[in-house]
């Protein structure tokens, strides 16, 4: 065999492995069928899913040579074009050519705390033909999931449509820790006035965490570390000093506020060991007997109810599923989410100033927040 021959039966070869995939077989017949589909998911911030297909590869929504059928104008419409909360997008196809794909906003709600995000949904369709005139029995160009009128290859006019719907990782990003849940319907057609044909419903419940976000909030001091004054008052009456200093403090679980409970925990960092009520104010002149230091206690406020803070002891905050919300900007975050209001106060119990020392006193606290590494 000469040069030629042998370059002859290679070409061949590789047409013969090439063109399956360039033709493919052609569709079998369909015809529209309502469905229902749950998707039901689980993540955390950290690890986003990807790209979440509902169809994909795509669906064929309906192919039949029987022209009367008027498959190869089927379109998908919503119930609203400004309500989310079942998919927004145009109500009546579009009799005119468009290409690309198009987005379907829909309404996601928290269980918990009904906070409402919307998230948008990717869809397409593209059309069938008959034969392979044009290389493929399915066209190219994939247009918006709207588009009412028929595509035309090689003088022959589309006899079938498929449709395409996925939800872009990014448009996950938007939805924070909690329990979401969501609907999409797409009424099916076939003609621009004519009846639905199918419904296609999608519901979503999708559990989010975010337990690389879990923080303690305080709002007065949004970016630094709190610097609280305690206001010890004098009283010239009975010639003692004490008070009471409450401090805003939210938590936030990173789990939509269903923690099991929350561990919280207030420790005394003032660096010497503090007086019988766990805590103590130290006189900024270095000194350290009783005279140079104020006792305080710790309390917390959760759900109303008041809770003592021993130095160094974890408290078990339960009932946060329940408990009253707060909706806040974390630091960092660029959606604000809900966290649990829990106050802090600080009581100087009063003492005879003639007890003490004149001058500035300084203490330090850490407060710790453990969440249960179980997710609801």
């Amino acid at each position: 065999m000469n040069r030629r021959g042998v370059w002859a039966v290679m070409l061949l070869m590789a047409l013969l492995v090439v063109m399956p995939k360039a033709w493919g077989q052609r569709p079998p017949e369909t015809h529209p069928v309502s469905a229902t589909q749950n998707i039901v998911m689980s993540w955390d911030r950290s690890a986003l899913p990807g790209d979440i297909d509902l169809w994909v590869p795509e669906v064929v929504l309906g192919y039949s040579a029987d022209k009367s059928l008027k498959y190869g104008q089927l379109h998908l419409t919503c119930a609203s074009s400004t309500d989310p909360r079942m998919g927004a997008c145009p109500v009546t196809g579009i009799a005119t050519i468009a290409t690309g794909s198009a987005m379907i906003d829909v309404q996601a709600t928290e269980r918990r705390s009904g906070l409402r995000t919307n998230f948008s949904v990717k869809g397409w369709i593209n059309r069938g033909m008959e034969t392979r005139i044009c290389g493929s029995y399915w066209l190219d160009p994939i247009r918006p999931p709207w588009i009412a009128i028929k595509d035309d290859c090689g003088g022959e006019p589309s006899i079938g449509t498929r449709a395409g719907l996925l939800i872009p990782v990014e448009e996950m990003s938007r939805l924070v820790a909690g329990h979401w849940d969501a609907e999409l319907i797409l009424a099916l057609h076939d003609d621009l006035a004519g009846p639905t044909v199918a419904t296609y419903r999608f519901t979503f419940d999708l559990t989010i965490t975010d337990r690389n976000a879990v923080s303690i909030y305080f709002p007065a001091f949004h970016h630094v570390t709190p610097l609280v004054q305690l206001n010890a008052a004098y009283d010239p009456v009975s010639q003692n000093i004490g008070g009471r200093t409450a401090l805003e403090m939210c938590l936030y679980d990173g789990l939509g506020s269903q923690a099991q409970y929350l561990g919280v925990t207030v420790r005394d960092r003032s660096g010497k060991p503090p007086g019988p009520s766990g805590y103590s104010l130290w006189h900024t002149d270095g000194g350290s007997d009783d005279t140079r230091r104020l006792d305080y206690t710790v309390t917390l406020d959760h759900n109303g109810a008041p809770v003592p803070m021993p130095n160094g002891v974890e408290q078990q905050l339960y009932g946060i599923d329940t408990a009253l919300l707060r909706l806040v900007l974390l630091p960092g975050m660029s959606q604000p989410v809900f966290c649990v209001p829990t106050p802090i106060t600080f009581d100087i119990p009063r003492v005879p100033i003639s007890t003490q020392q004149a001058g500035t006193y300084f203490g330090e606290l850490q407060v710790e927040l453990r969440v249960p590494t179980v997710t609801p």
